[in-house]
């Protein structure tokens, strides 16, 4: 496994990772409708883990802190057991497992505190920058 200077995965792992945003992202959409929820609850909750970035305000320690706690599997993993435990259903962490699949698939990683655009699968890119360069 290769790291580049600001510490991201690269090359093949970091194609892994995205591969199993996507895996996640499959499972718990096919979850979420083998369970019988509403696709509008949804559409309504889909993006909530992305209010995190208002941390951002604070800092960008503050920011990578909180949306790094929005965006960690650890957060829909607890919500299920919760579920689990409680006879609840499982809807809100499907959709938030769902939300972080994406966004891993997408490339968007975890956070670095050195600023938003620092994650563990890379740095992010403006949509011109990306256009311009090449895969990776």
């Amino acid at each position: 496994m290769t790291t580049s200077p600001t510490g991201a995965v690269s090359g093949a792992p970091r194609a892994w990772l995205r591969l199993e945003g996507v895996a996640v992202l499959a499972l718990a959409t096919l979850l979420y409708a083998r369970g019988g929820h509403s696709w509008l609850l949804f559409a309504a909750l889909f993006l909530v883990p992305d209010l995190s970035f208002a941390a951002y305000l604070a800092g960008p320690r503050a920011g990578a802190l909180v949306y790094n706690a929005a965006h960690s599997y650890v957060g829909p993993a607890l919500a299920a057991g919760a579920a689990l435990l409680t006879g609840r259903p499982m809807a809100v962490a499907l959709i938030w497992a769902a939300h972080i699949g994406v966004d891993r698939a997408l490339g968007y990683g975890l956070k670095y505190e050195r600023g938003f655009s620092d994650t563990h699968l890379g740095l992010l890119r403006s949509g011109s920058a990306r256009a311009a360069a090449p895969a990776g």
